[in-house]
């Protein structure tokens, strides 16, 4: 930024990430430049995720402290920032509210145009080069269930889908169950054990279950992600009081019938019984029933499926609405300096 300015160049406008720091010293270089925060999430020693899963202790007094220490970023990128901007209302509110006023709520945007249900779609799980009796031929009306994690997880529900699965693939003979993401971390800590939490899992639940019928796929192209999401019967979308996933809004877009966790997150873009089915997060007979319910009688909850691609369009389209949106928040911090 210094050798921009040294060179003459000055912003009207800087849009930034504060997460890591990147924009700290921005106004010290362009004081008259507006400068636009991405607020993505304020930590909290309770009531969102530190502290939501009692199957992970907390570390007492000194992670509170950390998670304060964490905030100071945060509460430098709000004091120099003109204005902010939070995908979703739920995650502007865990910043403090006095600063509320002051960031506009627009979710990032999805290319509905792009993800969408394609009933002729069709998806090949097994590795090119094996033998035509390891390899299964995926197609809509197949009894398959997706659940998709950046890196496989307890945030974002791995451990609770592992354990709801032994009973739904013991009364459903004919299900596939198609698992994306990889092994490392995301959010949280790794396991204490050595080993993935994946694998940790993985071994948890394994003398129960038929793994031939559960595919672990890793992480996929994109192109691969959107023909699961369009095979999917059964969806499944559990989440901490964390940041909300683009892929629980791809697959409204995709038309998928979700079965999410009743989390504020989700609970801001699924609404139980009208676009989706939402389930207590720690309620694995609760989540092992929906995903059986979901199976046995698809039909019932095919409007449920045309209601979550609707809403998709109306309130997370990219090129429609969120991008509009976001060009009128700059808009109007633009025409504040002026």
């Amino acid at each position: 930024m210094l050798s921009l300015r040294q060179s003459g160049f000055k912003p009207d406008l800087i849009v930034a990430h504060p997460g890591w720091g990147e924009s700290l010293f921005a106004k010290d270089v362009w004081p008259a430049s507006k400068l636009l925060s991405f607020l993505e999430f304020y930590y909290a020693s309770h009531g969102t995720d530190v502290g939501f899963d009692p199957e992970f202790a907390r570390t007492g007094f000194a992670e509170d402290a950390r998670l304060r220490l964490k905030n100071a970023n945060n509460l430098l990128a709000l004091e120099a920032s003109d204005w902010g901007l939070s995908p979703t209302a739920w995650q502007r509110s865990s910043f403090p509210i006095r600063y509320h006023d002051q960031v506009s709520v627009v979710f990032d945007g999805i290319d509905t145009d792009l993800v969408r249900p394609d009933q002729a779609v069709s998806l090949n799980v097994g590795k090119s080069d094996a033998p035509d009796d390891q390899r299964h031929y995926l197609q809509v009306g197949d009894e398959i269930i997706t659940f998709v994690n950046r890196n496989l997880e307890p945030y974002r529900g791995y451990h609770v889908f592992m354990r709801a699965l032994p009973a739904v693939l013991k009364e459903r003979p004919n299900a596939r169950v198609l698992i994306v993401g990889g092994e490392g971390v995301s959010y949280g800590a790794r396991p204490s054990e050595g080993i993935t939490w994946k694998q940790k899992f993985l071994d948890e639940v394994q003398a129960e279950l038929d793994t031939s019928r559960v595919h672990f796929l890793g992480n996929v192209p994109y192109r691969s992600f959107l023909r699961l999401l369009q095979v999917s019967a059964c969806h499944v979308y559990l989440t901490y009081p964390f940041v909300l996933s683009w892929s629980c809004i791809e697959a409204m877009a995709a038309g998928c019938l979700i079965v999410g966790s009743r989390t504020p997150p989700v609970m801001e873009a699924i609404r139980d019984g009208e676009n989706g089915l939402l389930v207590d997060f720690f309620d694995i007979q609760a989540i092992s029933s929906r995903m059986i319910e979901v199976l046995s009688e698809p039909r019932v909850y095919e409007t449920l499926r045309a209601n979550a691609r609707r809403d998709a369009i109306e309130r997370y389209d990219l090129k429609r609405v969120c991008l509009p949106q976001q060009i009128q928040v700059v808009e109007r911090l633009l025409a504040c300096a002026s």
